[in-house]
């Protein structure tokens, strides 16, 4: 292949499109006044079949485009890199060279995916990062409390960025921020010395103290002094009072035990539990000393408060009338605790969008407090959901919706009898793949969005659903145990992958697997699932569409079922990271 310049941010080495695109920004630079970095920034990747597309008017050069277009076109030759222009108005079309792009792009999935110095694939991956910290912040429960879909948003959401900058080489520590502090564990405290049982404790503490809670707040209907007693018992925790946060702890680590064993299911891990009890009393304090030197804080009956209205942000209250702490000086206090402790580039909120207000005021005031650190932070929001209740009724908890999605997707499975029962593990595969739905339809749209719920839609598996996604990786996956005689495939460069150039299909998918690595870094950007999901959807069709030409089974010429065999492969490979990236476990067979 001809030599090419090398240009700023690209690594064609992990992206092997970028030579492509190189190959075209450097015809445009010979052809036009511009240099190689200001082509190179008009490649676009083309619409409607195209590969890239330069859109002439955005170079603002002088003359007409036309004009502009056909001294591109005169000095055209095609050459191993592209194979045609074409001009369109007035924006000119590059094909690239068939044979080459389909071998590189599916020799570099095959080297990145199975030869890498970490042994795990890495194709997608980039070092953008590379000593970069982000501390990303996500789910965040109350303890006691009902996990309600809010959570679960956010645990999809926060999960997948997780995945996303460590694909691009941050250091990612993942925390979960419990709500294990408050009135709350006076109320818990006065009711489990009513209610309270060890044996249902140790076999569900989330469910256990969360019915305590409601039988106590029932008792505190009829009788104004239960308030009282849990306000006392709240006291003493605050005052760290051993014999009284003894029983706190327990409960505590008990509902993490069990939240761990939630987040397993759901294929998400947290490096550090935390919560609001973690925050000491003397960084809020110190919090509000500063504020209080620098002239931030106003006096109103009794409270302090913060004046925002300069930025339409309102009055932020930090300290109530009874001198207790509230959420605002907590969360500043953290944060400051949370520099101090990780020294941190970046530090990622996901929270939902009813919450706007109180980050922006939290964001705000850490800045008037001179922390040059205060503007990495970043609050990422998302939408409601609305409809997510169990066929019983209304979820409270996460293993409901856990356990709803893995029965509705078993039915679903014992309708075909015969496949059922091919099935090694029918329940486990069902708990999979219903968690896969309830992912999918939660990151399929732009997350600010908010949307309804729909148990049919999640277990179908017509249109584009999670089950539709690991059926189609099952597919592919299927096909070496169809094809034994083709096993193991030889090294790529023993195979004839240039036979795959007759299949315009073969020729899509291998182009859409060469984009997978700009998929991620839009996503880093961007921090949208969705863009990742529409890829997955992209490629799954594809895929679907080469079934009936780009046939394996059947083939008589072995190097040509060989080289689509290999294709194939790739496309595992590539569809299986995407998955993993949106947090989803791809399945083998179902």
């Amino acid at each position: 292949m001809p030599q090419l310049p090398s240009v700023p941010d690209t690594d064609p080495s992990k992206v092997a499109l970028d030579s492509f695109r190189i190959a075209v920004a450097q015809r445009l630079s010979e052809a036009l006044p511009l240099t190689l970095e200001q082509a190179f920034s008009g490649v676009d990747y083309g619409k409607k079949g195209e590969d890239f597309t330069v859109a002439l008017p955005r170079f603002r050069l002088p003359g007409k485009p036309d004009e502009i277009a056909k001294k591109v076109i005169e000095k055209f030759e095609p050459d191993q890199w592209i194979e045609s222009v074409v001009l369109d108005k007035a924006f000119l079309h590059f094909r690239i060279n068939t044979s080459n792009m389909i071998t590189q792009v599916l020799t570099q999935v095959h080297t990145l995916t199975h030869n890498t110095p970490s042994g795990a694939p890495e194709y997608g991956e980039n070092d953008s990062g590379k000593g970069k910290k982000v501390i990303i912040e996500y789910s965040a429960p109350n303890i006691a409390k009902s996990f309600h879909v809010g959570h679960l948003r956010s645990t999809i959401i926060g999960a997948f960025l997780v995945n996303v900058y460590r694909a691009c080489g941050w250091d990612v520590t993942s925390l979960n921020y419990l709500g294990d502090w408050g009135t709350q564990f006076g109320m818990i405290a006065t009711g489990y010395e009513k209610y309270g049982s060890q044996e249902e404790l140790e076999k569900d503490a989330i469910k256990h103290l969360f019915d305590v809670y409601v039988k106590v707040n029932k008792d505190a209907e009829a009788d104004p002094n239960v308030k009282v007693e849990a306000a006392k018992w709240f006291k003493r925790m605050e005052d760290g009072d051993e014999a009284v946060l003894k029983n706190w702890r327990v409960w505590r680590e008990m509902s993490i035990k069990k939240y761990e064993i939630e987040y397993e299911r759901l294929n998400v891990k947290f490096d550090v539990y935390t919560g609001e009890s973690e925050v000491g009393k003397e960084s809020m304090d110190k919090a509000l000393e500063r504020l209080d030197e620098m002239g931030l804080i106003s006096d109103s009956d009794g409270a302090k408060l913060v004046d925002l209205e300069k930025w339409k942000l309102g009055k932020a209250v930090v300290r109530k009338r009874d001198g207790t702490s509230i959420y605002l000086t907590r969360d500043i206090g953290g944060a400051i605790e949370r520099y101090e402790k990780y020294k941190f580039d970046k530090m990622i909120y996901v929270v939902s969008s009813q919450q706007d207000l109180h980050l922006a005021q939290f964001f705000k005031v850490l800045e008037l407090m001179d922390f040059p650190w205060a503007k990495n932070l970043v609050h990422v929001n998302y939408g409601l959901v609305q409809g997510m209740s169990t066929r019983k009724g209304t979820v409270v908890f996460l293993d409901q919706i856990i356990k709803e999605a893995g029965l509705v997707m078993l039915e679903q499975m014992q309708k075909n009898e015969e496949k059922y029962n091919a099935v090694e593990n029918p329940t486990e595969t069902a708990l999979e793949i219903g968690i896969t739905g309830v992912k999918i339809q939660d990151m399929a749209a732009k997350r600010i969005n908010n949307y309804t719920f729909n148990w049919e839609r999640m277990n179908s598996f017509e249109g584009d659903t999670g089950p539709y996604l690991q059926y189609a990786h099952v597919r592919l996956a299927s096909i070496g145990r169809k094809n034994p005689h083709l096993l193991p495939l030889p090294h790529p460069s023993q195979l004839s992958l240039h036979l795959l150039s007759e299949y315009p299909h073969a020729r899509d998918i291998a182009f859409l697997l060469g984009t997978y690595p700009d998929v991620v870094k839009v996503a880093l950007k961007t921090h949208e699932p969705s863009g990742v999901v529409t890829f997955a959807f992209r490629l799954a069709h594809a895929i679907s569409s080469a079934w009936d030409s780009v046939i394996v089974k059947g083939e008589q010429d072995e190097e040509k079922a060989k080289a689509k065999m290999f294709l194939y492969e790739s496309a595992r490979e590539v569809l299986a990271a995407a998955m993993r990236l949106l947090s989803i476990r791809p399945l083998e067979r179902m």
